[in-house]
């Protein structure tokens, strides 16, 4: 790695720290952070994302913090660069576990089609033909 950090490399440090040490504070891997990269080269506006989170958490989530990355870079201060990784770290964190999300491996999967599965197949008898109605059954069926 350059002397230059990017803002996903930073980003990543700070999981990594979280992995190493769950039960820490948000205030550990700020501390962990600023004592890693504090006294270093800022990182490149052009390159302020976290794109490996566009699948697992909504953009409006994991971008949370980039603003403020953004106004740490702008005025050269760490502690608004590493506020902002807190921010959006805490965000991907908290997601799975407020959303009730279907992929989330701690939840029992839920099946949305159960819920709507009797209107389903009301509407279908209302206004689907008899003869297609069997071919679809059928067609199922295999």
């Amino acid at each position: 790695m350059s002397n230059q950090p990017t803002v996903t490399y930073i980003f990543k440090q700070a999981l990594e720290i979280r992995k190493t040490n769950p039960s820490g504070t948000y205030a550990d891997v700020r501390s962990q952070l600023l004592n890693q990269f504090g006294d270093g080269a800022f990182p490149e506006t052009a390159y302020l994302t976290i794109p490996e989170y566009d699948n697992i958490v909504p953009e409006e989530d994991w971008t949370a913090g980039l603003p403020v990355i953004y106004r740490g870079i702008q005025n050269e201060d760490w502690n608004d660069v590493v506020q902002g990784i807190i921010i959006s770290l805490e965000q991907v964190e908290n997601f799975p576990k407020q959303s009730a999300r279907e992929d989330d491996p701690v939840k029992e999967w839920r099946d949305r089609g159960k819920s709507i599965a009797e209107a389903e197949e009301k509407v279908l008898e209302k206004w689907m033909p008899d003869e297609l109605m069997a071919m679809a059954k059928r067609s199922v069926s295999k």
